[in-house]
């Protein structure tokens, strides 16, 4: 009778095991083999295994095998496959790369699967296979913005200092406008999210105008301030702040992160912050909105509350953001910043002579 190999795993083993068969984005196929090894190292027998994780005895006892042979490699990767080798593809793969990365055809900005396939002559499906293989996506792009502050570093060792060490007694919040949000209503009812069909929206729409959302977020608790109104100026900033200074404890300082705004630096502004001691404002540097976490709130308002909504007019529309505000107050979850001010300059100082090479050729 054949006896399933024993299996012992190193610590390095049973941790990066443990990661791939946990994975949300694992493959499938690397999550089940795995789970396999892992239920293997544990003593289980192959027809215990195959029965708890729905396979097969046969795909048990072969991934079992491979890693007792070849370890983490012989699970990781399939084993070749039989047959005659892709000739054609081969020899076509170096000009497709070269076509694909270093050419644009005439009159557009980038290659698709049908125009490339056409001006080399050969099959789309080649195209296809050449660009999945090296991971070339023509169609997608990503967009940035190194920053030309030239206190750049000065501002961000500052806001991440706050962040990872927030002073004693003392509130840091994030700050800004949401302007122009707009109060859209569709020109005729969707339909219903429904088993087998998603939700409708009618691509055109009635504009009923535009809201500010001027909204600041706690980070120790989650907390967030916030009011609609219908302009953005600096008066209204300084509303804002008063109602920050409303709604927070007397006895503590409050270090306010912003962007540079213009409204945000007004002379009437530095006026009334002179007259309110312990407001502290720390302005994030130019093109680098990320930075502040209120962005992260924003996107969260837009996704979830304004995006697929309807609405018949701005009063609807500040009731649905207040309500949504009131919402997440009432289980508020702390903003936790994990990234280091080095790091973060790394990355930078990466960009930028990327950037630099780029200009000199």
């Amino acid at each position: 009778m054949r006896v399933a190999q024993p299996l012992s795993l190193t610590p390095e083993q049973g941790t990066t095991l443990t990661r791939w068969s946990r994975g949300r984005s694992t493959p499938a196929r690397l999550v089940l083999r795995a789970k396999i090894v892992l239920r293997a190292a544990e003593g289980m027998m192959n027809k215990d295994i195959a029965r708890e994780l729905n396979t097969d005895v046969n795909t048990v006892g072969r991934w079992r095998g491979r890693f007792a042979e070849q370890g983490l490699g012989g699970i990781e990767k399939d084993a070749p496959r039989g047959g005659r080798r892709p000739t054609m593809r081969a020899r076509l793969t170096p000009r497709i790369v070269r076509k694909t990365t270093q050419e644009k055809p005439a009159g557009a900005t980038h290659w698709s699967v049908r125009t490339l396939a056409k001006a080399l002559r050969i099959d789309k499906s080649m195209v296809q296979r050449v660009w999945a293989a090296h991971g070339l996506r023509p169609h997608l792009t990503r967009t940035f913005k190194v920053s030309n502050d030239p206190r750049f570093v000065e501002k961000l060792v500052d806001i991440v200092g706050l962040y990872l060490n927030p002073p004693q007694n003392a509130l840091v919040l994030c700050a800004d406008e949401k302007s122009q949000i707009q109060a859209l209503d569709r020109t005729q009812p969707g339909l219903p999210l429904w088993p087998g069909r998603c939700a409708t929206l009618t691509h055109d729409y009635k504009r009923n105008g535009t809201t500010t959302l001027f909204a600041a977020i706690e980070l120790a608790q989650g907390r967030l301030i916030g009011t609609c109104m219908s302009r953005h100026r600096h008066q209204e900033w300084i509303s804002f702040l008063k109602l920050i200074d409303k709604q927070t404890p007397a006895g503590l300082d409050l270090h306010v992160i912003a962007d540079n705004y213009a409204t945000h630096k007004h002379p009437r502004v530095k006026k009334w912050l002179a007259r309110h001691k312990r407001f502290h404002l720390h302005f994030t540097p130019t093109s680098s909105s990320w930075l502040n976490l209120i962005e992260r709130w924003f996107r969260n308002l837009t996704d979830q509350c304004i995006r697929r909504g309807a609405f018949g007019g701005v009063p609807e529309l500040v009731e649905t953001i207040m309500n949504y505000i009131d919402a997440h107050n009432k289980n508020p979850k702390a903003m936790v910043w994990t990234a280091k001010a080095e790091a973060i300059l790394e990355k930078v100082r990466r960009a930028r002579a990327t950037l630099d090479n780029l200009q000199s050729t």
